[in-house]
């Protein structure tokens, strides 16, 4: 018998002294998993069965729902672009680079995801509103007004998306293999070199997967929004406004909506499971 017989033997009564202790149902845990994911799931049902599936068409053809959904688009995709700009050079600081205070700075960077939205907005409007901070000098030196605009919904959803970015960049950056980076920097590339041409394409997945989060966080956003930019239809509408200003007028009309946000969120889920979730 090889050495490696008895391994292979350790090994499969291992797999089968699993197999039978998950063959045990343990129903004090099963029972409210059970209800657990029908807590979640069931007002996703609702939705689906509530639909006017006969005139789904025709409502997505409004022009109130186009004009929403149009806006969300521009606006999320803009977002998207300057979380980008700014998030990437951010957490390749937050990962590569150590500094006094680093730490916190990585706490402050995270506070949009926990922070109400609604707080979000108030906070973006004294800083950037017309008697802000910033604004109040945007305002006198450009003439450059961000509060109930359509620039302030990219503000404003650029704002509570960025996190998003920044910790899904962080990650691939500490998962990466420097080794390649530390190679390119002894055949003489300077670091701009080495971030364009061996960094970035070693994160790309991760800079992907943060891009999609960033831009689905910036579809859905409500709170920010309607508190620094408003609820003008055409300018600063998005769908999630939409939907809240249609559920008081047209319930029909905010379940349309709501189907939208619900199919973009399962399609961005179901792309990234592969990164969030292993496979069986």
């Amino acid at each position: 018998m090889t050495p490696s017989a008895p391994r292979r033997s350790r090994r499969e009564q291992l797999r089968g002294g699993s197999g039978a202790v998950s063959g045990r149902l343990p129903w004090v845990l099963v029972v409210p998993a059970v209800l657990g994911l029908a807590f979640l799931v069931l007002p996703l049902a609702g939705l689906l069965v509530r639909a006017p599936w006969p005139t789904l068409l025709e409502r997505l053809a409004e022009p109130q729902v186009l004009q929403a959904l149009r806006l969300s688009l521009v606006t999320a995709t803009i977002a998207t672009a300057v979380c980008l700009l700014l998030g990437v050079p951010l957490a390749w600081l937050l990962a590569r680079v150590s500094f006094p205070g680093r730490r916190l700075v990585r706490a402050l960077v995270t506070v949009p995801l926990v922070l109400p939205p609604v707080v979000g907005g108030v906070a973006l409007l004294l800083v950037l509103g017309r008697r802000g901070l910033i604004g109040q000098w945007l305002e006198a030196t450009f003439g450059l007004t961000l509060p109930f605009t359509t620039a302030g919904v990219v503000v404003a959803e650029a704002f509570v998306a960025m996190p998003f970015l920044v910790i899904s960049v962080e990650g691939a950056l500490r998962a990466a293999d420097q080794r390649f980076e530390e190679a390119a920097a002894t055949l003489g590339a300077s670091r701009w070199i080495v971030f364009r041409r061996v960094t970035l394409p070693l994160i790309a997945p991760g800079v992907v997967a943060g891009a999609v989060l960033c831009w689905a966080r910036a579809l859905g956003e409500f709170g920010a929004t309607i508190t620094f930019a408003g609820n003008f239809p055409g300018t600063t509408q998005t769908m999630p406004l939409a939907v809240y200003l249609a559920l008081e007028t047209e319930p029909e009309a905010a379940i349309v909506l709501s189907l939208v946000l619900l199919a973009v969120s399962v399609i961005i889920l179901s792309s990234l499971r592969d990164r969030w979730v292993n496979s069986p």
